[in-house]
């Protein structure tokens, strides 16, 4: 399964890439299929492109439900003792 995750833009580069900030997490995405897009807007996010420009408040709740589930919101999963055995 794949998702796209909403992000944040923050900055604007060259060549149609920008700045966005994913949960936290800073990263340079391509803007060629969302031209219109500029910061401080939010888009989703899929394969290193700005896939759709959305709402505020859309993005907000997306990031409030992935924020629920570990396994997406975080790069590495810290090991319990268990799972170090």
């Amino acid at each position: 399964m794949c998702l796209a995750i909403p992000a944040k833009i923050i900055e604007m580069k060259d060549d149609r890439l920008a700045t966005v900030d994913i949960l936290g997490v800073t990263r340079d995405i391509a803007l060629d299929l969302t031209p219109q897009a500029g910061v401080g807007d939010f888009v989703l996010v899929h394969a290193g492109f700005a896939i759709e420009v959305v709402d505020p408040d859309y993005a907000q709740e997306t990031i409030d439900l992935i924020a629920q589930i570990p396994e997406l919101a975080a790069d590495e999963m810290p090991i319990s003792e268990e799972t170090a055995r």
